[in-house]
């Protein structure tokens, strides 16, 4: 059922629009070749991502820094498969897959037709929790950049989703009205919680069936946000 009296709709940008795990594993897989680590990536990426999530948490809940989240999750990840290095080469690790991480550029299925289909109805923003240096090269380097009028990310507000803090100065950056918006994410905490506690409308995107809530507006494939928009 279509949602009635929107004029603008926010996307959060990574594991909804830009395929974080798609991305991130073939940098590792790039970083590895190019520091000569004999790893092999698949079985790097099922502890990373699990502790990448984990600490992702943590540092959304500001309970650790960016610097720590970069080291700490790697270094973890490291030592859970058998493998120790000096803190200097994690640290060199940790740069080169920042440096190296937006050139790689999966977007989910139908990225672009969703996103030509809404830019003609809609006006379409960003909402990030990922780093500023980063999150630009992302919206850049994939194509996209073009259809959003506003990029809000944590960093530049000095919180992050769920704070309602970053919910009203998106908003405001937007020039919108928080009852004519809605906000479309993966995350069920930060983004949809975090909206509906401010007053936006929400839908979902639950690209791995996890179900977390029946009554939620949810689509697993970004075309079908058509039903609601």
């Amino acid at each position: 059922m279509k949602v009635n009296g929107i004029t603008d709709v926010f996307f959060d940008l990574d594991h909804t629009l830009w395929d974080f795990d798609k991305n991130s594993a073939f940098t590792f897989d790039k970083i590895f070749k190019l520091n000569n680590l004999d790893i092999n990536t698949d079985k790097f990426l099922e502890y990373y991502v699990p502790i990448n999530l984990k600490y992702w948490r943590l540092y959304r809940e500001d309970k650790i820094d960016k610097k720590s989240l970069r080291f700490v999750r790697l270094n973890e990840a490291f030592l859970a498969v058998g493998m120790e290095f000096d803190k200097s080469l994690v640290i060199k690790l940790s740069e080169d897959y920042i440096t190296h991480l937006s050139t790689f550029n999966y977007l989910f299925e139908n990225t672009f037709e969703i996103l030509d289909y809404l830019s003609l109805k809609y006006n379409l923003h960003i909402i990030t929790n990922g780093f500023d240096e980063v999150q630009h090269k992302k919206l850049n380097n994939s194509g996209i950049s073009k259809y959003f009028k506003t990029v809000t990310n944590s960093e530049m507000v000095g919180v992050k989703k769920p704070n309602p803090k970053i919910f009203h100065y998106a908003i405001d950056k937007a020039n919108a009205v928080m009852d004519q918006s809605i906000m479309i994410g993966d995350s069920y905490e930060a983004d949809i919680i975090g909206a509906q506690n401010v007053g936006m409308d929400t839908v979902f995107f639950d690209v791995n069936d996890k179900n977390v809530d029946k009554n939620l507006r949810s689509v697993n494939n970004l075309i079908q946000l058509k039903k609601f928009l």
